[in-house]
């Protein structure tokens, strides 16, 4: 019988390891080692998984790699997937295909749930987009508020609409780039409602 090579652990629901245990480079996870996370794959080029056997395939087509870093998968769709929220980072520029295979190390996956106050907003004010990212998160620095999922997507929405239109902006007089950077910051990083940030401008 082989021996063990390694054991490695995953969060699951409600943040439980699960392990998994390497038995000459075949990887197996336990069933629901990826229940209720949070993660974020990395958009990386098929010569990445050159090689590799393919130990899973979903029934909505999208295949999954193991290795002792982390986890392959090539699949068409991204976001809220069953019970869990997996976003892909996409290469700049953009690949073609609308088949994508993103990498996420092990350590990238993060228990979640609608109660806990588990994610905070960033903004890129350049690029005019925002998104949500998980508290265990290693570049968290603890300033942006923490929220529920359901807080955050109301604040994200809002966020959204400030960078996207422009109608609301008429009844101010400064910069609408300016004003939308000053009340986007408030949304991210106070408790203060939409209406309360735009009567103290």
């Amino acid at each position: 019988m082989a021996k063990l090579r390694n054991i490695l652990f995953v969060l699951g629901r409600s943040g439980q390891s699960h392990y998994i245990c390497t038995m000459q480079k075949n990887f197996k996870p336990h069933p629901n080692s990826f229940k209720n996370t949070f993660c974020i794959f990395n958009e990386v080029l098929p010569n990445e998984i050159e090689g590799l056997k393919k130990q899973f395939e979903s029934k909505a087509g999208s295949s999954y790699y193991y290795t002792e870093k982390g986890m392959y998968r090539v699949s068409n769709h991204w976001g809220r997937l069953a019970n869990s929220k997996w976003r892909l980072v996409a290469r700049e520029p953009e690949t073609e295909s609308k088949t994508k295979i993103g990498f996420a190390a092990w350590t990238e996956f993060h228990p979640d749930n609608a109660e806990e106050k588990l994610y905070y907003i960033e903004a890129d004010y350049v690029k005019n987009t925002v998104n949500y990212q998980h508290k265990n998160n290693l570049l968290y620095d603890g300033r942006a508020i923490l929220r529920t999922s359901f807080e955050t997507t109301k604040r994200i929405k809002q966020i959204r609409n400030l960078q996207q239109l422009t109608a609301w902006a008429k009844y101010f007089d400064e910069d609408i780039s300016d004003l939308r950077k000053q009340i986007i910051t408030e949304l991210i990083y106070t408790e203060k409602t939409l209406d309360e940030i735009k009567r103290e401008i």
